[in-house]
């Protein structure tokens, strides 16, 4: 038999055993509205026999539970996804488009002898929906040895019967932000026609990564600081948010100071800028000032970004003419002594075409480092490989410092655990 469960806006309809089972909770659809790209040349991006292949099957519905953030409520949560969405939509914007069918026409009799289905990539735009599962709790999406609570995420998404095809009408991609009693469901609908999987989460992560940077970019603004809104980097957004949450893993005592150090690159500051090809060292690492570690928790990750974003700022070609004529006058060697077990450093770059290494045998699959120049709280930052601007994070702490960090709910609600490393592609018989 069938249950059906109204809502202000919806009704949902999900499978039910005989037996009887309690109803589920209402979810209340709040508000909806249409996200668009910025204006851009009208384009047609035909469906690959791939792509094709899929336009009777259902959208993707795949959705992510979190934890409440406590930096916004319930409504700015969708709002800071929509605004970031947005953004993301710059760069994959056939998301926003709508499919559009074509009719091949026998040049001779005029008949229809076949079809084809497009993207028509004209900004559209995708759905946002903010809703509220009144009374329902994280524990009760993730029950314990219980079968998956299918009435109660059937809520959570939208587009549930649509098919692929219907992309002519209806939005590519929707998301339904459902505010839960202690946590927020993010439930993405997505049209499989469109790409895989692997491409949909690429956009994710995407979109995931501004998004970030953006929470960070508005604690700013409310705090005054437009300068440093205006001037902030993903860069920035990312260790700014590691330097927090290491900092709490560490349990710090109040008033220890800390500091988050990174190496930065002086070709381009340099004035005239050296060239990208000069081979060598021209790196120094630069650092925030020092504060109280109660200061860096109590004030917030924009906080903590626009301190980041000042030791960048200052790192001017004035500057590293002063440090090298000070090295001049009194030279030194690095050595483990220089980094402070209380702070953090963060080296590598995202920025390194780790992936573009092909010796003949396909790109890299995986990008990792040695036991040299490890210490508690250096991190490496490498390009994602999903791509799309994503970056990896290689962090190394101790054992008790990790584990903490592993249970922080702000750091598992910007960044997401790394990938297992996909299988070799089978080898042809020759």
């Amino acid at each position: 038999q069938t249950n059906l469960v109204r809502t202000t806006d919806q009704i949902f309809s999900y499978p039910q055993p005989m037996s009887a089972m309690p109803s589920p909770p209402m979810v209340r659809v709040v508000s909806s509205s249409t996200v668009k790209p910025p204006p851009r040349p009208r384009e047609r991006i035909p469906l690959t026999s791939w792509d094709a292949s899929m336009l009777s099957s259902n959208y993707i519905q795949k959705g992510l539970l979190f934890h409440r953030p406590t930096s916004c409520s319930p409504v700015n949560v969708a709002d800071h996804l929509a605004a970031a969405l947005g953004d993301a939509l710059v760069h994959y914007y056939p998301i926003a488009g709508r499919f559009a069918t074509e009719q091949h026409r026998d040049e001779h009799t005029g008949a229809v002898v076949g079809c084809s289905v497009h993207v028509d990539c004209a900004g559209q735009g995708v759905e946002v929906v903010h809703a509220v599962a009144d009374g329902v709790t994280m524990a009760d999406v993730l029950p314990r040895d219980a079968d998956v609570p299918r009435g109660v995420l059937a809520q959570f998404f939208q587009l549930t019967h649509a098919v692929n095809y219907g992309g002519q009408e209806q939005p590519l991609f929707a998301v339904q932000v459902t505010d839960l009693a202690d946590g927020v469901f993010v439930g993405f609908a997505y049209n499989h026609a469109l790409s895989d999987g692997t491409a949909f989460w690429d956009f994710v992560n995407y979109w995931a990564a501004l998004a970030l940077k953006e929470r960070a970019r508005e604690e700013l603004l409310a705090a005054g600081d437009t300068a440093g809104a205006a001037a902030l980097t993903k860069f920035q957004a990312l260790s700014s948010l590691l330097w927090r949450c290491i900092t709490r893993a560490r349990r710090l005592a109040p008033e220890q100071e800390t500091t988050c150090r990174a190496a930065i690159n002086n070709r381009a500051r340099l004035r005239p800028q050296l060239p990208q090809e000069y081979f060598g060292n021209t790196i120094y690492a630069i650092g925030t000032d020092s504060t109280r570690a109660a200061d860096l928790l109590e004030r917030g990750h924009g906080w903590a970004a626009a301190a980041v974003g000042r030791a960048v700022a200052a790192h001017t070609d004035a500057s590293i003419r002063a440090r090298v004529a000070a090295w001049t006058a009194r030279p030194m060697v690095y050595t483990h002594r220089f980094f402070d077990p209380t702070g953090t450093m963060m080296g590598s770059s995202p920025r390194f075409d780790m992936y573009g290494c092909d010796f003949g045998w396909g790109s890299p699959v995986a990008a990792r480092s040695g036991m040299a120049n490890k210490f508690d709280g250096k991190t490496s930052l490498y390009p994602g490989r999903e791509g799309a601007g994503s970056i990896d994070a290689e962090l190394t702490l101790s054992p008790d410092n990790m584990a903490a960090l592993e249970e922080d709910d702000e750091f598992w609600a910007a960044v997401t655990p790394d990938a297992p490393v996909p299988s070799a592609p089978e080898k042809k018989a020759t």
